[in-house]
């Protein structure tokens, strides 16, 4: 009887170690947080409806139900479900909206903000209900949005990488796998941030819904030993809303876009040669030029599009002038000294302006279309650039670091009555003037950089003729080929210009 009661006994305290480890154990395991890889959500900014966020386990989708008038100029109104991190990170997402009568502005984006306030600074990719895929941009808490569009309509994922300083957007391609998407914008975070994905209806009265699968996200690591892969974009800016639009992205070093006459079709230079990309299409086709092949960055369209004027330096290696008609073919030499860069045709299509080194100096010169005597328009120690006849004729607008730093500078077509147009604290080029005479654009350097070399952090500012103000189009990562020729639309309202990204090879799928 007591050994079977001893028996019951040390049975009972195995039972209870069993018992108290499987109790420990359960304690030990953590939960699954019912927001998947996030850590909490919320409404941000202003949001008359209170939002919801839903995470399935099984599908590991996410449903995210949110109000709120718009993620637009100062501030942000949308529900946002957020994780805190550091470093650099990437975030990827399939994303579909809920039925398809929701207002067509509506957004879900995959975000990065420095704080849950609504006017945090911050960068998203979003997808609007017609399809409309964008970055947008904050620089500072409070400032107005940016945007650079995507070329891509309604791609089913999309992604945000945050590199250093950089943030870039990818999307996917008629291939279905993530490409960039051309659009890049830098941006300084201080600390932790907030990473994560949100809805906004851009209607304060309405609620709009979108799921998000397959949601990815990671933490980069530095990049050694591969080499980064160059993309070149080719971008417009509006000078009404300074809203950008990427018309084509590749993985090539392309230069300085024209726009056509008519507006239908850039050109661009690329390894040599020059292209025609059609507005609104994927691919551009070379033009024959033949036998000058190594065309540089500096060429342009005739007042009566009809021709073009390379710079090419096939012959000699040197560059020098030549004129082509537009379609392509044999192309007629213009200078005969060399080195010489086209820059400007006169308004009547009858004299070029280009930039001529002669002996140890570059200045301006001025030629006939047919060819001919060359003129010497400037004679200022150092580098006179980039000179382009105003619509009227009346002048030549060109920089000129004659006073020790670059500056904008304008002169009659004889080379008389040279003034300084505008006078900062930036190393100024590549003035251009819009076709109707209102606005002149130019590329801006920081003040210690020399020359305009590429790779750097550059800025497109806005000119008015009428009253000298000044306004910042755009900032972008490029430089040299960015906005060497002339490059406004017809009707004076965009500009084209080439921006770059250098990304990791491999796949992001």
């Amino acid at each position: 009887m007591k050994r079977c009661t001893v028996r019951r006994f040390f049975s009972s305290i195995s039972i209870a170690i069993v018992v108290s480890a499987c109790a420990f154990a359960l304690v030990a395991q953590p939960k699954p947080s019912p927001l998947g890889i996030f850590d909490g959500h919320g409404d941000i900014g202003t949001v008359l409806h209170p939002g919801t966020a839903q995470f399935d386990s099984a599908t590991q989708a996410y449903t995210i139900t949110g109000s709120g008038e718009n993620m637009w100029f100062g501030i942000d109104d949308f529900h946002f479900v957020w994780k805190k991190v550091s470093g650099d990170v990437a975030l990827s997402a399939d994303i579909s909206f809920a039925g398809s009568k929701g207002n067509p502005h509506r957004k879900a984006v995959l975000m990065i903000r420095q704080s849950l306030d609504g006017n945090s600074s911050s960068v998203d990719i979003a997808r609007h209900g017609e399809g409309l895929t964008s970055l947008q941009f904050r620089d500072v808490a409070g400032a107005d949005a940016h945007e650079v569009q995507s070329n891509i309509s309604a791609p089913q994922r999309v992604r945000i990488e945050k590199r250093g300083d950089y943030f870039y957007a990818f999307v996917t391609g008629k291939d279905g796998h993530l490409t960039p998407a051309g659009a890049s914008t830098k941006l300084v975070l201080t600390g932790p941030f907030y990473v994560g994905i949100g809805v906004s209806a851009h209607d304060k009265d309405a609620l709009e819904t979108a799921t998000f699968s397959n949601v990815k996200l990671e933490t980069l690591a530095a990049e050694t030993g591969s080499k980064p892969v160059l993309y070149s974009s080719l971008e417009t800016v509006a000078v009404a809303s300074t809203d950008r639009r990427v018309a084509y992205v590749a993985p090539v070093h392309f230069e300085a876009s024209n726009w056509s006459r008519d507006g239908s079709f850039f050109l661009f230079n690329q390894e040599g040669g020059i292209y025609r990309l059609a507005v609104n299409r994927q691919e551009p086709t070379r033009i024959s030029t033949e036998p000058e092949v190594h065309c540089n960055n500096d060429h342009g369209i005739s007042p009566d599009g009809t021709m073009i004027a390379i710079s090419d330096s096939t012959q000699g290696g040197k560059s020098m002038v030549y004129t082509l008609p537009i379609a392509g073919g044999a192309p007629h030499q213009i200078t005969k000294a060399a080195p010489s860069y086209w820059h400007g045709w006169s308004p009547d299509g009858s004299t070029l302006a280009f930039t001529g080194q002669r002996g140890d100096n570059f200045d301006i010169y001025s030629i006939p279309v047919q060819g001919g005597e060359e003129k010497r328009l400037t004679t200022a120690a150092g580098l006179d650039d980039g000179p382009e006849f105003s619509p009227d004729g009346a002048w030549i607008y060109f920089n000129s670091e004659r006073t020790g730093s670059m500056q904008i500078w304008r002169m009659h077509p004889d080379g008389s009555g040279q003034e300084q147009v505008i006078t900062d604290g930036n190393n100024d080029w590549f003035p251009h003037i819009s076709p109707d005479g209102k606005w002149m654009v130019f590329l801006a350097y920081a003040k210690e950089v020399s020359g305009h070399p590429g790779d750097k952090d550059v800025s497109l500012y806005l000119m008015s003729m009428a009253d000298k103000k000044i306004k910042l189009l755009a900032k972008l990562f490029g430089g040299q080929g960015t906005i060497n020729v002339p490059s406004w639309s017809p009707d004076s309202t965009k500009v084209a210009f080439v921006s770059y990204e250098y990304l990791p090879a491999g796949s992001r799928d």
